[in-house]
């Protein structure tokens, strides 16, 4: 694949001359143009989308690349990142990856060709070497919700862990023994974190976590539902499904509808990522909920802030746990813990 640097030695110029003439810079001669033109049509040259990142104009606009529009956790956020930008005055354009690596580099590369001022990302997986690429080259970036380890910018996500050991004390106080989960993609620091807190928060009760109740989902519903299926089909269930999303939550109660079955009297379930649907189920389910819109706000905040020369930082909010009746609480239980 040809460079800026084949380029400027096809069209016998300077790479600066080549980058003036690619970003439509106005001290660039006609015939230094003609030429570069030329080389790039030569050549199939397309202009690094990284590169082109880098500029001294603004255009007041910030890319959001979310995970899955769908869900109602991540509409929320996109919400009230759009707000906050409006309010610092910044318009956002908004990229829907549907928890595809390859479409989330799609739409960072197309943010990046926009000329955005910076770029906010909750990436599908760790491994994007366009993202890694981008922040090695200086663009302006925030990772909020997950992360990708290694790269080195600043990372605006809620602290699940004491809420979900919160739930794991619930569960034991009720009775519960048996407790499996549905466990997000490995490939992404929030499915990796949430099931091994949950597996540490067993053991600290003495209970193991077999591989028979640990089901691999992949964020989204019909996963939630197959994995709940399985649970159901073994010997031996679980008392308890919880669900590292609110996606495979609303699966899960529909394979345990399906089966006939009963929420909390035949099994429980709970949940991470509350949402307004879950007040309105029957029966109501138990939930860690994570602080959306503080998360998107502070990250339009530590973005604006790295765009406009000041030091952004890391947030991290914690999220609490929302007990309800769907993990077999008593009628009148509907509370949070701080």
């Amino acid at each position: 694949m040809a460079s800026i640097k084949d380029v400027a030695a096809e069209a016998g110029l300077s790479v600066a001359t080549v980058s003036r003439v690619l970003n439509d810079h106005p001290s660039v001669s006609p015939e230094a143009r003609t030429r570069v033109l030329a080389a790039v049509a030569t050549l199939g040259y397309r202009p690094n989308a990284v590169a082109r990142s880098l500029r001294t104009d603004t255009t007041r606009t910030l890319g959001l690349v979310i995970s899955d529009v769908l869900n109602p956790y991540f509409t929320e956020l996109a919400r009230s990142v759009e707000e906050e930008a409006r309010a610092l005055g910044y318009s956002v354009i908004i990229g829907n990856a549907d928890e595809r690596p390859d479409l989330q580099d799609h739409h960072v590369r197309t943010l990046l060709d926009r000329r955005i001022d910076g770029l906010l990302v909750s990436p599908t997986d760790g491994g994007s070497p366009l993202m890694l690429d981008a922040a090695r080259a200086g663009t302006p970036m925030v990772f909020v919700d997950r992360w990708i380890r290694g790269v080195d910018v600043p990372v605006v996500r809620a602290d699940g862990q004491s809420a979900v050991r919160d739930l794991v004390a619930h569960l034991y106080g009720l009775g519960h023994r048996r407790l499996a989960i549905i466990a997000g993609p490995a490939a992404t620091t929030t499915g990796r974190e949430r099931v091994d807190v949950f597996r540490a928060a067993l053991a600290d009760y003495g209970i193991p976590l077999p591989d028979v109740y640990t089901g691999q989902g992949d964020f989204q519903a019909e996963s939630g539902r197959r994995v709940t299926e399985g649970f159901l089909d073994l010997p031996e269930p679980p008392e308890v499904v919880f669900a590292a999303d609110n996606l495979m939550a609303l699966g899960a109660l529909d394979a345990i509808r399906a089966r006939g079955l009963r929420v909390p009297d035949d099994i429980a379930l709970a949940a991470f990522d509350d949402i307004p649907w879950f007040v309105h189920t029957d029966p109501p389910i138990t939930a860690v909920a994570q602080p959306t819109g503080a998360l998107g706000r502070a990250a339009v905040r530590a973005l604006v802030d790295r765009i406009e020369g000041r030091t952004p930082r890391s947030v991290t909010l914690p999220a609490r746990l929302v007990v309800r009746r769907s993990c077999g609480e008593p009628p009148a239980t509907n509370r949070s813990k701080p």
